[in-house]
């Protein structure tokens, strides 16, 4: 795919899902903020980027709120980096934030096709 197509292709984040899929990320095992966002990106089959702006006051905002904990380590390139973990009370969020999604998905597609149309408009 061209990059200025995958561009205007590209999904901006609704309020919140931010949280989840970081949450999730996180859920496969500690992360630096880097390999979060690699992560996010390459399981959207590359539709879903997150930027350093968003992901990292995404990251303090979820630690302040007690979802993950963080601790400094040295990287496989020797370079000194934050690993964040998924707390308890983060996997408590996750499943909450995930069974919202579903929902709120769920209802999407039903508006998206009220009566299983085929075809659309």
């Amino acid at each position: 795919m061209p990059k200025r197509e995958r561009y205007r292709n590209r999904i901006e984040l609704l309020q919140g899902t931010l949280d989840l899929l970081i949450l999730q990320t996180l859920r496969w095992g500690p992360q630096h903020g880097y390999g979060i966002g690699q992560a996010i990106r390459v399981n959207s089959g590359e539709v879903l980027r997150v930027d350093t702006g968003s992901l990292y006051p995404a990251l303090h905002r979820l630690e302040g709120q007690g979802m993950v904990s963080s601790e400094w380590a040295v990287s496989d390139n020797n370079q000194r980096v934050k690993v964040y973990r998924l707390t308890a009370e983060g996997r408590k969020q996750l499943a909450s934030e995930r069974s919202r999604w579903e929902q709120f998905s769920e209802a999407v597609a039903r508006a998206l096709n009220p009566q299983g149309e085929e075809g659309g408009a």
